[in-house]
């Protein structure tokens, strides 16, 4: 007789399964303290992170999963290869629950990145598969007073690029709950911040027939410059307006 495992394994695509291995291979190098390896071990690990990024490549960019499986397939050896040497202590998660990641939801500006934007992302990537919508810059105008720095396009290209992001949206000028109703995610994660009220947000999303799980970072990361606001305010008195002049030239050269 067939476990319910294994039923459900049988539904699970091609490009599912890479993505799990991908998964497995970027939780196991979290798992890393590259400082306490030789030179010749971190180099071996830095070849790992480099083919599990050109696994993301050819599956999310160019869908050949032939290809992507092939370059996770080479990362997930060479960590096994340090851990049976003793070099590397990793612990790899069994497929079934990897292919049971719950979809998280991180939503924001994500004006000029910085490193309180990247915990909340790896917090979100610790829960399950995380996925995130920017939002639209009359968006951002309309809720802050002014338009962002960063135009909407460039600000998603950003954020799909960061590895703990499986999938990046722009959100809606009309119902900022509308591609929250598409994706359906079973966990919502809120930066310490954000303007958004647990309950309100489980009330509006009920409405709907949705009862995901709300959560709040409860800390915001401490740094000289963890604000878009703060970085923005530093480059206004650090680069002299000739500068910015000259940049706006090149730019349109």
């Amino acid at each position: 007789m067939q476990s319910k495992h294994d039923e459900a394994r049988r539904d699970v695509s091609p490009e599912e399964r890479v993505q799990a291995y991908i998964d497995n291979v970027a939780q196991a190098l979290e798992q890393i303290d590259v400082d306490k390896l030789g030179p010749g071990d971190q180099h071996i690990v830095n070849l790992a992170k480099a083919y599990l990024d050109d696994a993301k490549h050819y599956l999310e960019e160019r869908h050949d999963v032939f290809t992507a499986l092939a370059c996770i397939a080479y990362a997930e050896g060479l960590l096994d290869a340090l851990r049976w040497q003793g070099k590397i202590n990793i612990q790899w998660q069994p497929l079934t629950k990897l292919l049971q990641r719950p979809k998280v939801l991180v939503a924001g500006t994500f004006d000029l990145i910085h490193p309180g934007h990247i915990e909340l992302l790896r917090q979100a990537w610790l829960h399950g598969r995380v996925h995130v919508i920017v939002a639209r810059d009359k968006t951002v105008e309309r809720m802050k007073g002014r338009p962002p720095i960063v135009p909407e396009q460039q600000r998603l290209e950003v954020i799909k690029a960061i590895r703990y992001v499986h999938k990046a949206v722009l959100g809606s000028t009309k119902d900022f709950l509308e591609p929250v109703l598409a994706l359906k995610p079973d966990i919502i994660l809120l930066g310490p911040d954000q303007w958004a009220d647990e309950e309100w947000l489980k009330q509006q999303l009920a409405k709907h027939g949705l009862h995901p799980e709300i959560k709040r970072l409860p800390e915001k990361k401490q740094c000289p410059l963890c604000s878009s606001t703060l970085i923005a305010c530093k480059a206004r008195e650090t680069i002299p307006p000739e500068a910015c002049e000259q940049a706006k030239q090149g730019s349109t050269a």
